[in-house]
């Protein structure tokens, strides 16, 4: 028993002193680079306590010092943080309503279509229609966006057989040749996968053709039927996601729509009030969600703005809507970043009268969001003077430091709100005259 006391003892003045290392002022004096090491030794020591806490539980810190005591109130904040994170937004949906087994059961049951109609096409390439099933579910959530990607890719595949026997034409036995364009075709659809799914279908289907050359396996009739095998893959997968648990567009963008609105609301009320002089706020990070919801919005919407969709007025107003939110996004976004060089910017100073002159346009976004989220039916958007007209008669005298920039981004965030009330058939109120 003496002798584990000991050890620990000597162990906890070890930790100690290595976790000293993380305060400056325990640093020894030498070279910039050989305080960096010191500097690294310190924190390595607070991520193996860490590891420690995490897999033994508590530890005695009856021989902590002010450092490590310090280290662990630091691991205790975190572990709150992504405790909260992960409570923040529970998924209340279960069983056939959850999206991840919606999708799983959609992917099955297109899977079984295409083994048995890829069977039927040939039994030594069923397995290309049962990947092209698989991939149309990959990143989609609703039936429209499996249908264009399903489309996307069919096209892709159809441009790619041309090409591949196109190229396999002019290579002929030229290996080299071949093996040069199959190494170019590989490189241009990694590139394209991020920019157009279309593209990176056509590169890889034109380079199966110059696979086949170089293997000495290639026939026009391979890669027709790869044509065919994707064809059928795609339609299963749409067949299954149309009638088996569909997602409906609609709903889909819906959903997504308020999210957007939501986190809108959030940016903008928390730039304002850091503006208006209330305490600092994570506006960057709350810039970035806003940011992700738009991007899923926008993916989202793709059916609905696709160049082939046959329903133009409906095309159009989508286009519109997602137009003025990006709008509405970005002065939300300036907002943020102003309110961001508050405390350290020279020339710019709280008003506390922004909050109550912004306070119009927050509501706005909050009466939209219940509305297209079936909440609020009846709501109105409130029109009335300018931005810059609320802060009084003295405009910006008083406070010299407001730029006009900012009241630019509010104003315009305003005119954008109420711009949205029409397309999503929300009523606007006239001012009282």
């Amino acid at each position: 028993m003496l002798w584990t006391g000991t050890a620990g003892t000597g162990v906890a003045q070890v930790r100690n002193r290595l976790l000293a290392y993380r305060d400056e002022e325990n640093l020894p004096p030498a070279s910039p680079a050989v305080r960096d090491v010191f500097r690294a030794v310190g924190e390595t020591a607070r991520a193996v306590m860490g590891l420690r806490v995490a897999l033994d539980g508590p530890q005695d810190e009856s021989d902590d010092s002010p450092a490590t005591a310090r280290s662990r109130e630091e691991l205790d904040a975190e572990d709150a943080a992504i405790d909260a994170g992960e409570e923040a937004e529970p998924d209340a949906r279960t069983g056939l309503r959850r999206p991840t087994t919606r999708a799983a059961v959609q992917v099955a049951v297109g899977s079984v279509l295409a083994i048995v109609g890829g069977e039927l096409l040939s039994t030594d390439r069923w397995y290309w229609a049962v990947l092209t099933c698989w991939i149309v579910f990959i990143n989609t959530a609703s039936t429209g966006e499996i249908l264009v990607k399903g489309y996307r890719r069919l096209l892709g595949t159809v441009f790619g057989v041309v090409a591949g026997i196109a190229l396999a034409a002019v290579v002929g036995a030229n290996t080299v040749a071949a093996f040069l364009l199959v190494l170019v075709l590989i490189f241009a659809m990694f590139y394209t996968a991020p920019l157009s799914y279309t593209l990176m279908s056509f590169f890889v289907t034109a380079m199966l053709g110059l696979l086949y050359t170089l293997l000495h396996t290639y026939s026009w009739e391979v890669l027709v039927l790869r044509l065919e095998e994707t064809a059928l893959g795609a339609a299963c997968g749409v067949v299954a996601a149309a009638l088996v648990l569909p997602v409906n567009t609609d709903r889909r963008t819906n959903e997504l729509l308020v999210t957007v609105l939501e986190r809108l609301a959030e940016v903008t009320e928390a730039a304002v009030g850091q503006l208006s002089g209330g305490p600092a706020d994570d506006l960057l990070d709350r810039a970035r969600r806003l940011d992700q919801a738009l991007g899923d919005l926008r993916s989202a919407t793709q059916p609905l703005t696709h160049p082939v969709t046959p329903l133009r007025a409906r095309r159009t107003n989508a286009r519109f809507v997602v137009a003025l939110l990006e709008t509405c996004a970005y002065h939300a976004r300036s907002l943020a970043a102003t309110a961001e060089l508050l405390p350290s910017h020279p020339s710019i100073a709280a008003d506390p009268r922004l909050r109550g002159a912004a306070g119009r346009t927050v509501r706005n976004i909050n009466t939209i969001a219940a509305r297209v989220g079936g909440e609020d039916a009846d709501g109105r958007v409130e029109t009335g003077p300018s931005i810059a007209s609320l802060l009084g008669d003295e405009g910006t005298g008083r406070y010299g430091r407001i730029t006009g920039r900012v009241l630019r981004h509010l104003e315009r965030l305003d005119e954008a709100v109420v711009g949205l009330a029409r397309p999503l058939d929300v009523r606007v109120s006239a001012p009282d005259r």
